[in-house]
């Protein structure tokens, strides 16, 4: 595969998807002298290009049947053929090993954030659990996202945390997981692939994002405060809009914003937590 080709598989649009996690996760004990470390340092380079490819590059391999019938792959994002996925295995390992090695000299618990990215990340996408077409475990899984953040949080020291902003994070990157895969639901239903959003339609997806978008409001006001409610707000209204739009189609137009608002949200936080 050519470097071209690896960028597209590792979707830039959504890196901030695992590098904002870890910016808030060495923000949270408000030492700014923390980012200068050479280990957050290498971790914040291993956290764009190499964990990306990890996720979305798995993704590609295990979902070229999807993904042949989803218009999304065509132009929004690429599509891997079979005879691209031995470079991408490799692509993948001569990405990521080399900083599982340096992994070593992270804290014990930083260790065990990093590992259960990896796994979470592998078997998303890749058999025997393949969670991605396991209705509700496929939203569970999205706590792949959430680990970066405790990655950085005990790099940099952290030894204790807050169980409802545990759950707020995780409520809030599950509906992130079910509003992606409403545009694919006829994508996933002709390939036979279940998924929290083919389980409950559209309408039924979106009303249960919504419940979780306000939950994880609810659960993060007592760390963030005030900020809790205008990233609610944001959340509840995106999910009201697609609840008016009606239709996949609909939906995949104001989806193509999302990357954005959960990027603005995330520096949001990011300012909330070094501030």
């Amino acid at each position: 595969m050519t470097s071209a080709h690896l960028w597209q598989t590792s979707r830039p649009r959504f890196w901030m998807y695992v590098l904002g996690p870890y910016a808030v996760g060495l923000a949270a004990l408000k030492s700014p002298s923390v980012f200068y470390s050479p280990l957050a340092l290498l971790f914040l380079i291993y956290f764009l290009l190499p964990a990306n490819l990890l996720i979305y590059g798995i993704n590609d391999i295990f979902d070229y049947e999807t993904d042949v019938r989803n218009a999304k792959k065509r132009g929004y994002e690429g599509l891997v053929p079979p005879d691209a996925r031995k470079p991408l295995v490799r692509a993948i390992a001569l990405t990521n090993l080399p900083f599982f090695a340096v992994a070593w000299f992270l804290p014990g618990a930083a260790q065990r954030a990093l590992l259960a990215f990896v796994l979470l990340s592998a078997f998303y996408s890749a058999p025997p659990i393949r969670a991605k077409a396991r209705p509700f475990l496929d939203a569970a899984f999205n706590a792949l996202y959430l680990c970066p953040g405790y990655v950085a949080y005990f790099l940099a020291g952290g030894k204790e945390f807050s169980l409802p902003t545990l759950f707020a994070g995780w409520a809030w990157v599950m509906a992130m997981q079910a509003y992606s895969a409403v545009p694919d639901i006829t994508a996933d239903t002709e390939s036979r692939t279940f998924t929290v959003a083919t389980t409950l339609g559209l309408r039924g997806t979106l009303l249960l994002c919504l419940a979780l978008y306000l939950t994880a409001a609810a659960l993060a006001f007592p760390a963030i405060h005030w900020l809790a409610l205008p990233l609610g707000l944001v959340y509840a209204t995106l999910m009201l809009l697609s609840l008016r739009a009606g239709t996949e189609e609909d939906v995949m137009k104001l989806y193509k914003n999302f990357p954005l608002i959960n990027t603005f949200c995330g520096m949001a936080l990011f300012f909330a937590a070094l501030l």
